[in-house]
């Protein structure tokens, strides 16, 4: 297991690189999919790294709790390297209730991963929509209604404060930097870069 702290190279303001991805429940989606949310939570995870493991409560309750915003779990790694991050035991944790995400997405290419500068499981980033109003953007087919904006980056960082397995959190950062947004506030936390297991790379 190589321990790993996570520095993308997207910068506040990015807007969401784009994916088009299966889920577990056999759809596909993409960020257009979650258009009607406030915010969308990427995390870059994987079924058998512990420091992931030890956040699959943090996020199922993260998507309880906040119904204005998206939950995405992504699933990069080679299951070349480690066969326990196939697809198949995806569907068995969402199934038997361990994972409880808004969708548990495979990125079997690993293109997605790259996109975001993903380097670790888990390694979240925390997008807020833009007001389509304020782009100017409405139209007769939504009866003119703002289109909805696209999602633009405002954390990335640690979802808490316990920053390995056996921790327990007394900071809950994520949910600090959601309920932000929902307020309408600028994200104004500071950065504390996620820990967690590399992703494991396909290798060339």
């Amino acid at each position: 297991m190589a321990l790993v702290d996570s520095e993308s190279e997207l910068d506040h303001g990015d807007v969401a690189p784009d994916f088009e991805l299966p889920g577990t429940d056999g759809e596909t989606y993409t960020v257009e999919s979650f258009a009607d949310e406030e915010a969308l939570l990427v995390v870059f995870t994987c079924n058998h790294c512990p420091y992931a493991k030890a956040k699959f409560e943090t996020l199922n309750d993260l998507a309880t709790d906040y119904d204005e915003v998206a939950v995405v779990g992504i699933n990069p790694n080679s299951t070349e390297i480690k066969p326990e991050d196939s697809f198949e035991r995806m569907v068995e944790l969402v199934d038997d209730g361990t994972i409880a995400y808004d969708a548990y997405l495979r990125d079997e290419s690993q293109a997605v991963a790259a996109a975001y500068g993903a380097e670790c499981t888990p390694d979240p980033f925390l997008f807020a929509r833009e007001d389509g109003e304020e782009r100017g953007s409405s139209d007769e087919s939504s009866g003119g209604r703002p289109r909805d904006g696209e999602f633009r980056l405002v954390y990335h960082g640690r979802l808490d404060d316990a920053m390995n397995p056996e921790d327990e959190p007394t900071e809950h950062t994520m949910r600090q930097a959601i309920e932000s947004v929902l307020a309408g506030e600028p994200v104004e936390i500071e950065e504390v870069p996620s820990r967690g297991c590399s992703i494991k790379w396909d290798e060339d």
